[in-house]
C-alpha cells in the first residue's frame, strides 16, 4: 500500500474509525508512524540551562526610567484581561502588565524567540517569514503562564500573520530558570487542541524545537479560511520535567485584525497538458510571513479513460471483493516536478512529487516549506497547496516546470512458493526495479506493546524483499496478495531506498510487505503490483511568472 498522504494521516489521528485502511498501514509503517506521532506529540528541544544574572539594587529604577515612546516596529500587547506573568530574577519581581510602550533596548534585552537577540539561537524553529512579520509588527506579547507543584508553563509571544499564527512557550522551575520541554504526549497524557470560534478543531498544527534553546514554538496554518475571527489553543498538560500536575492553559487569539494583509493574484492562462497530466495553475496568496500557490493537476480525457478500463481489467484478473475494496482506496493520481527561478533564472526551490525543498540554503538557516494535496472530484484529480517563505524585497521569481508524475495501474505480479525462497530466492525486473523476494513467512503471535495502534496479540504473514533501483525507476506503489484458491489480500507495508549504490550501480532497496489475514499459508501465492507511479520528463520548457 502507497503511504497516505499527510492530510490523509492528519485526518486518521482524528477520527481513526472512519480510516480503518489507513489503521493497517500505519501498523507496519516506520515512517507514517513518525508522522502520526508528529501529529499527536510535541517536539521539544533539549536546551542549556541559562543562569540568571544577578540583578543591581537600582534594577526598578533603571526599568522605569525606560519606558518611554518611541517609534515601535514590533507592537506587545498591552494589558489584558489575563493572568499576567510575573518576571523573577534574583529575587527582584518586575511586574510587566505595563500600559506604556518599551524602547528598542530594552524590548531586546527582555528578549522573546521572536527578537533579533534569539535570532541565531532559534535559527531552526523561527524561519525568514517570521522575522519579517515580527519586523512588520505582527509580534504580541501575551504572558500567559499556569504553576502547579513549583513548575511554570508559560506563553509568552504570538505572531499573528493572515496565512498562520505562531507561538512560543517554555516551561521554567521555580527560580524561573528553562526546564526540559519535553511533553511526551503519547505516554504522558500530555495534550494540545486548536480550535476555531465555533469550537470546530483544527486538521493541522506544527511544533518545533531547536537544541540550546529557551523555548518552543506552536504553528497553525490560517489561510484560505474568510470566516474565521479566532483561534484557541489549548495546552492540557499532566507531566512537566518529570513532575506530575495540572497545567491547564486557554490562549485566545483574534485573527481578524490581520486578514487584509494578504494578497490575492489570480494566475491567467496558465494551463497545459504533457504526458496525459493536466496542469491549471489557479492562483498565489501573498502574506508577511507566507506565499502559498494553488494548482490542480488531472488525467487527461483519453488518459482517465485508459486508466478506468485498467482498473476494470485487473477487478476482473484479480478477482475478489477485496480487490474491489482495495483498488477504491488506491490514490490514482498526478503530481509534478518543477523549479522556482529568481530573476537571475537561478533556482531557490525545487518540488519533487509534491514536496517542495530549498535548493541552496547557508548554515543555519531555516526555509520551512510545506505542500498538501487533496483529492479532487474526478479520478487522477488533486488540488495542490505549496506554501513556502517568502524572500525580502518582492522578487520575480518564475515556476518552471520539469515534469509529471502518474499514479496508475499495473498489470505486473510474480509468483512464488514461501517454503522455496531460502534455497531458490524469486528474482524479477520491472521498471528500472531489481527486486529479489528473499523471505516469505508467517510470524508468530507478538505483542506491540508501544504501538500506535494497541495491538495485543496477532499473526502476520511477512513478505522481504531487496534489490535496487535505477535512477529512473518507477516506484512500485501497491501489492495485492492472492493464494490461487480465489482469495485476495490487501498488503500493507514501506519501501527504504538509501543513498547507497550496489556493486551494479543502483540505489540498494529493501520493500516489507505485511498480510493480517492470511490463516493458512498454501504452497505458492501471486502478488499482483495495481498501481505503479511512472515520471515522464517535460522537455519544452514552461514557466509562470509567480507576480503581478
Amino acid at each position: 500500500m502507497k503511504c497516505p498522504t499527510v492530510d490523509e494521516l492528519s485526518k486518521y489521528v482524528d477520527d481513526r474509525q472512519a480510516y480503518k485502511d489507513i489503521a493497517n498501514h500505519v501498523k507496519s509503517c516506520t515512517e507514517c508512524q513518525r508522522v502520526v506521532a508528529a501529529f499527536e506529540s510535541e517536539q521539544h528541544f533539549i536546551k542549556e540551562t541559562l543562569q540568571t544574572p544577578t540583578l543591581p539594587d537600582d534594577f526598578t529604577a533603571m526599568v522605569l526610567d525606560q519606558l518611554e515612546p518611541y517609534e515601535q516596529k514590533m507592537q506587545w500587547k498591552k494589558s489584558k484581561p489575563w493572568k499576567r506573568i510575573l518576571l523573577s530574577a534574583a529575587g527582584v519581581v518586575l511586574a510587566l502588565g505595563v500600559s506604556a510602550t518599551l524602547n528598542p533596548s530594552f524590548a531586546e534585552w527582555i528578549g522573546g524567540m521572536f527578537s533579533p537577540e534569539q535570532a541565531d539561537s532559534n535559527a531552526a524553529i523561527v524561519d525568514d517569514g517570521l522575522r519579517m512579520a515580527t519586523e512588520a509588527g505582527l509580534a504580541e506579547r501575551v504572558n500567559l503562564e499556569v504553576q502547579d507543584n513549583g513548575i511554570t508553563f508559560k506563553v509568552e509571544d504570538v505572531v499573528i500573520d493572515s496565512s498562520r499564527v505562531a507561538l512560543s512557550f517554555q516551561v521554567l522551575n521555580q527560580k524561573g530558570k528553562p526546564q526540559d520541554t519535553q511533553l511526551n504526549l503519547i505516554d504522558s497524557g500530555n495534550k494540545i487542541t486548536v480550535i476555531d470560534q465555533n469550537g470546530e478543531r483544527f486538521d493541522q498544527m506544527g511544533t518545533g524545537w531547536q537544541e540550546n534553546s529557551d523555548y518552543g514554538i506552536v504553528e497553525i496554518p490560517i489561510g484560505k479560511q474568510p470566516a474565521l475571527e479566532k483561534v484557541t489553543v489549548n495546552f492540557d498538560l499532566v507531566e512537566l520535567n518529570g513532575i506530575k500536575g495540572n497545567w491547564a492553559l486557554e490562549v485566545p487569539i483574534d485573527v481578524t485584525k490581520h486578514k487584509n494583509l494578504t494578497k490575492i493574484v489570480q494566475i491567467e492562462d496558465a494551463s497545459t497538458s504533457h504526458h496525459g497530466v493536466t496542469i491549471d495553475m489557479k492562483e498565489i496568496r501573498f502574506a508577511p510571513s507566507t506565499t502559498e500557490l494553488t494548482y490542480e493537476t488531472g488525467f487527461t480525457k483519453e488518459e482517465q479513460a485508459r486508466v478506468w478500463n485498467e482498473i476494470q481489467q485487473l477487478e476482473a484478473q484479480i478477482g475478489g471483493k477485496s480487490v474491489k475494496d482495495e483498488l477504491a482506496l488506491r490514490k490514482y493520481g498526478t503530481a509534478l516536478e518543477y523549479h522556482i527561478e529568481n530573476e537571475d533564472k537561478k533556482t531557490i526551490y525545487r518540488n519533487i512529487h509534491g514536496t517542495l525543498l530549498y535548493e541552496e540554503r547557508q548554515p543555519g538557516d531555516l526555509i520551512r516549506t510545506q505542500g498538501s494535496g487533496n483529492e479532487g472530484t474526478q479520478l487522477g484529480q488533486v488540488i495542490w497547496n505549496q506554501t513556502f517563505i517568502p524572500q525580502k524585497g518582492n522578487p520575480k521569481n518564475t515556476l518552471v516546470l520539469d515534469g509529471v508524475y502518474k499514479t496508475v495501474p499495473s498489470d505486473f505480479s510474480v509468483s512464488f512458493k514461501p517454503k522455496e525462497l531460502k534455497r531458490n530466492p524469486v528474482s524479477f525486473e520491472y521498471e528500472g526495479n531489481f527486486i529479489t523476494i528473499k523471505k516469505a513467512k508467517k510470524q508468530g503471535e507478538y505483542s506491540l506493546r508501544k504501538a500506535l495502534i494497541p495491538v495485543e496479540r496477532e499473526s502476520v504473514f511477512t513478505i522481504k524483499m531487496e534489490g535496487g533501483m535505477e535512477e529512473t525507476a518507477s516506484d512500485l506503489d501497491t501489492w495485492i496478495l492472492t493464494d490461487g484458491k480465489g482469495n485476495s489480500y490487501p498488503t500493507y507495508g514501506n519501501e527504504n531506498i538509501l543513498f547507497e549504490k550496489d556493486k551494479n550501480g543502483r540505489y540498494k532497496t529493501s520493500v516489507d510487505l505485511k498480510v493480517y489475514d492470511l490463516k493458512e499459508v498454501p504452497e505458492e501465492l501471486t502478488l499482483h503490483l495495481v498501481s505503479v507511479t511512472r515520471y515522464e520528463e517535460v522537455k519544452e520548457r514552461w514557466e509562470v511568472p509567480l507576480y503581478e
